[in-house]
């Protein structure tokens, strides 16, 4: 068999222009967008990749958000649970020592109103008691008794230290009205006459002398004159008694004041009169 061999170099020709033209004007750009789709696949993936990791690290940002939110939520509900708890016990407390403080003054009020009734009560048996007296000695006045305490009077003007009696008497020099005698009951002339004989005998003077009659007396006679006082008189020992009574029971006052317990309700005291 014969080999036309300008056939075969023509097709081989043709074979290798053929090759030459794929290679340039197909395979070429085949492998050329083969590599562009294979660069932009693996842009891709790394893109991907870089996002998921942006979105791994968004996850992990937002539970690391979450658990310190709820860190701080704990810690604010316990923080207002403590001051909750403070303000109730401090609440309490006020309103206990408000409550103390009432019951002290209650009890203060019930212990003062006690003392002050008991002071009332031993004030006005006091007063009782001396106006009682006062009326009795009033009611049991006579003329007799009169004079009986005209002569107690005499001998009181006539027992004066000379001290009283050097004051009386400059008193008498100096006075521009007669001295004055009073007395409860109108008295006799044979008293007045003893009266006047004893101060002019006393001072070795002649006295000039007004007698007058003070029903306020409580049997007793009072001798002034320019405001020096000669007097005796059962009033003048029931107002010394009465004065005396009167501090006895300031006194006893003021001790139980200051001895007085604080209990928890006023004990009520008594007192003997």
């Amino acid at each position: 068999m014969l080999i036309d061999w300008f056939t075969v170099i023509a097709q081989a020709l043709n074979f290798l222009i053929l090759v030459w033209l794929m290679r340039r004007f197909l395979y070429k750009p085949i492998l050329h967008a083969i590599d562009e789709r294979e660069k932009r696949i693996v842009g891709e993936l790394a893109d991907a990749a870089a996002k998921q990791t942006e979105a791994q690290e968004e996850r992990d940002e937002f539970q690391r958000k979450n658990k310190e939110f709820d860190r701080q939520l704990a810690a604010l509900l316990s923080q207002a649970t403590d001051e909750a708890k403070a303000e109730r016990q401090r609440l309490l407390d006020e309103a206990r020592q408000a409550a103390d403080a009432l019951s002290a003054k209650r009890q203060e009020t019930l212990r003062n109103d006690a003392h002050h009734l008991n002071q009332a009560i031993s004030r006005r048996t006091q007063q009782e008691v001396f106006a009682i007296a006062r009326k009795a000695l009033r009611d049991l006045a006579t003329t007799s008794l009169e004079e009986r305490i005209g002569e107690v009077f005499i001998r009181r003007l006539q027992g004066m230290d000379g001290e009283a009696k050097a004051g009386l008497a400059a008193a008498l020099k100096t006075s521009s009205s007669p001295a004055r005698v009073r007395s409860a009951f109108d008295l006799p002339a044979e008293e007045r006459a003893a009266i006047q004989q004893a101060l002019n005998e006393t001072f070795s003077a002649e006295i000039a002398v007004r007698f007058e009659t003070a029903p306020d007396l409580i049997s007793g006679i009072e001798f002034t004159t320019n405001g020096h006082k000669v007097a005796w008189s059962i009033a003048d020992y029931l107002l010394s008694l009465e004065k005396g009574v009167g501090e006895l029971l300031t006194k006893k006052d003021t001790s139980q004041a200051k001895a007085e317990p604080q209990s928890e309700e006023p004990q009520p005291q008594t007192q003997s009169h």
